[in-house]
């Protein structure tokens, strides 16, 4: 019994990770689904599941627990039990109003919009209680978190349905629900998502409008919801934007001459170096806080005295490098440092500009090489935690395997808590590598030889990740690849996305390896959603290197929202990544055409023999409070207008223009939780004291 007690406990704990906005193929610990070589033995599942064998035979032991002798309830109790299996458990047991010990059990017939592959589905919620309402299950699912609730009396002792709710209706008000075409439901057996839907057809193209000429890495909108943005370039200047409303004729509201921030003295500016990212306290209205991750030269800035990442923990000497470019190994460094707008005494969301005086250093790290050292930094929008996305340091190959190396901090997103800073005596001693905490939930609580700061690993280069703003729980990143093939990928907690054993979905044949290999069997490699081949590619471009945009949610071009647009850095290529079906973690993309707007503020020059805009390297794409994106290049920044203003047909379009409100700033998410995460702990503290008593 105390083994049971300890699982139902884990299982209730998992709960408080769920958030309201899942809709993809996840599992209650916000993993993604395994690749199982063969069907589970006791649940039915195969090929994808949320459950390894000694997770299966767990479940098996509950099952057996509760002891059910009526042969169709015992039926329906180990699906209901074995859906903690599903691919898509995180979605069936997502916390809403309460805690659930079960899935969403269907209750009523499947409508149009649903993303569930039956046209009609039974009243599965009325067939588990029609079944085994009478019938007697110890340490029933449906007892512990929901009593008092719809009418139920709390009976501690009780083991039947018709024991703890009074009706059917109760029943199935607390424990039913409908699928539709955001969500799913459980209706007795695998989830499986509707595989008729017709495909989407692609956009006739992208209509563009150039409204500056200025050259920027990259753009984040002001936190306070406004109508602006903060720019910033490569040599580490931050300017503070006003956007013009869409179609007005108007350009980017910029004085080159008076930035908010400066940081180029502190920066290292090279090709491959300088400043790769910036992001904003999602308080930064009230706090002013807000973060640049740069890369610095130690041999010229006396801040720059990190630890190298080439150390003996990751099996590397770095007195055995040699130096690349002329530069030393670890010369330079990866940095990430917070700075504050509240200096002025005015109210941050209305300063202007900022002191370039370094209040915090989140993180150094030393760079074994002079390349692949990514650097982009977001906040999650739901947790509030920092993301770090870096490469994986340089040399042809990874020669020292280091983004499938668990201990070293190369080639993985890192994810980290700035609220909570740790004293200085715990930060030397749980070795970190700047002023930061690590929240519970990283991968590492359930990974111990996993360094805590990871979320995921086996990344080369990515260049420009981001999150759904419909639905958080899609965090695709942009990795660049070696010579075959550039990826995007769909990041899920302790993912591994396979470089260097993997070039996308190819096997890779590293022709050096010093810091050993990684065999093909020991990892369980998560593919990319789409991507390219290099051969696709013009062969006049000669080079290839992916810059990941976002999921289109604007309403301005409607034939364009919900697919994710991503470029490539040399080729001047633009493509869209359509989810069929959706919310299955399935895309498909097809390289669009673009043209420039008619009456677009800044005339867009041509290529030679070539209509297209000659848009020059694509660095990054942006998006505004309003949800349009904006394409970041050299030649200047561009962002996608109405279709019919490059008269593409698109019949979603509404003949007049309307102005898309500016949003209002969204509760934080911990204030939405809180409530419920206090009721949520209540139920596991209940948990454990029962469990205690077993010790």
């Amino acid at each position: 019994m105390k083994g049971v007690l300890s699982v139902s406990f884990f299982f209730c704990c998992l709960l408080l990770l769920l958030d309201s906005s899942i809709s993809l193929p996840l599992c209650v610990d916000s993993r993604a689904p395994l690749t199982l070589n063969k069907t589970l033995e006791f649940c039915p599942y195969n090929g994808s599941a949320c459950c390894n064998s000694t997770e299966d035979a767990q479940i098996q032991k509950l099952f057996q627990v509760n002891n059910v002798s009526d042969p169709g309830c015992a039926s329906i109790l180990k699906s209901i039990l074995c859906a903690r299996c599903d691919p898509f458990s995180a979605e069936l047991f997502t916390v809403q109003s309460s805690a659930r010990s079960v899935p969403v059990l269907c209750n009523s017939t499947v409508p149009a919009n649903s993303s569930q592959s039956k046209t009609q589905v039974d009243d599965f919620c009325s067939e588990v209680w029609n079944t085994c309402k009478d019938v007697s299950i110890v340490n029933s699912p449906f007892a512990p978190s929901l009593q008092g609730q719809a009418g139920a009396p709390a009976h501690a002792n009780a083991t039947k349905l018709t024991d703890l709710w009074q009706s059917k209706t109760d029943f199935c008000t607390a424990f039913g629900g409908a699928s539709d075409n955001s969500s799913v439901c459980f209706e007795g057996e695998p989830v499986s998502l509707n595989k008729t839907e017709t495909s989407k057809t692609p956009p006739r193209g992208l209509c563009l409008e150039k409204i500056d000429n200025g050259s920027y890495l990259n753009m984040v909108a002001h936190p306070d919801g406004s109508n602006r943005a903060f720019f910033s370039n490569q040599m580490g200047k931050v300017w503070l934007a006003t956007l013009p409303e869409e179609g007005s004729g108007g350009t980017i509201a910029l004085d080159e001459s008076s930035p908010f921030v400066d940081l180029t003295d502190q920066v290292y500016f090279d090709t491959q170096f300088g400043m790769m990212g910036m992001a904003f306290h999602p308080d930064f209205a009230k706090n002013g806080r807000f973060f640049a991750s740069f890369t610095c030269d130690k041999s010229k800035w006396s801040g720059c005295n990190g630890r190298c990442s080439c150390n003996s923990d990751v099996n590397c000497d770095p007195s055995k490098l040699d130096t690349d470019h002329g530069a030393q190994p670890c010369q330079y460094q990866t940095v990430i440092a917070e700075y504050s707008a509240n200096s002025t005494g005015s109210q941050p969301s209305s300063v202007e500009s900022a002191k370039p005086t370094e209040v915090r250093r989140i993180f150094t790290m030393g760079l074994p090489f002079s390349s692949q050292h990514g650097g982009q930094i977001l906040f999650g929008p739901d947790d509030g935690y920092l993301y770090l996305m870096m490469g994986y340091g340089g040399g042809v190959g990874d020669p020292y395997n280091f983004a499938q190396n668990k201990k070293s901090l190369l080639g993985k997103i890192m994810r980290l808590d700035i609220d909570n800073i740790p004293s200085a005596a715990e930060i030397s001693k749980l070795g970190l590598w700047g002023n930061y905490s690590i929240p519970n939930d990283n991968p590492f609580s359930e990974e111990k030889d996993l360094q805590p700061e990871i979320w995921a690993l086996g990344m080369r280069n990515p260049w420009r990740c981001s999150f759904d703003a419909e639905r958080p729980s899609y965090f695709l990143c942009a990795d660049v690849g070696q010579d075959l093939y550039e990826e995007v990928d769909l990041i899920t907690k302790g993912g591994n996305y396979g470089w260097r054993v993997y070039e996308g979905p190819y096997l890779f044949h590293p022709t050096q390896s010093p810091g050993g290999n990684t065999s093909v069997g020991s990892i369980n490699p998560i593919f990319p959603i789409t991507g390219y081949n290099h051969s696709e590619l013009n062969k006049n471009e000669g080079s290839a290197s992916i810059t990941g945009g976002y999921v289109y949610r604007s309403t301005t071009d409607p034939c364009m929202t919900g697919r994710y647009l991503y470029g490539d850095l040399y080729a001047g290529a633009i493509w869209a990544a359509t989810e069929e079906p959706q919310n299955s973690g399935n895309f498909n993309s097809s390289r669009i055409p673009f043209s420039c707007a008619r009456d677009s503020p800044i005339q867009c020059e041509s290529s030679p023999g070539n209509s297209l805009p000659a848009l020059g390297y694509i660095f990054s794409f942006g998006e505004d409070n309003k949800k349009d994106v904006y394409i970041l290049a050299s030649t200047g920044v561009y962002r996608v207008v109405r279709p019919s203003r490059c008269s593409y047909a698109c019949s979603l379009e509404k003949a007049t223009n309307t102005t898309t409100p500016t949003p209002s700033p969204s509760p934080s998410h911990a204030t939405r939780w809180s409530v419920l995460s206090q009721y949520l702990l209540l139920q596991c503290s209940f948990l454990l004291l029962i469990l205690l008593d077993f010790m």
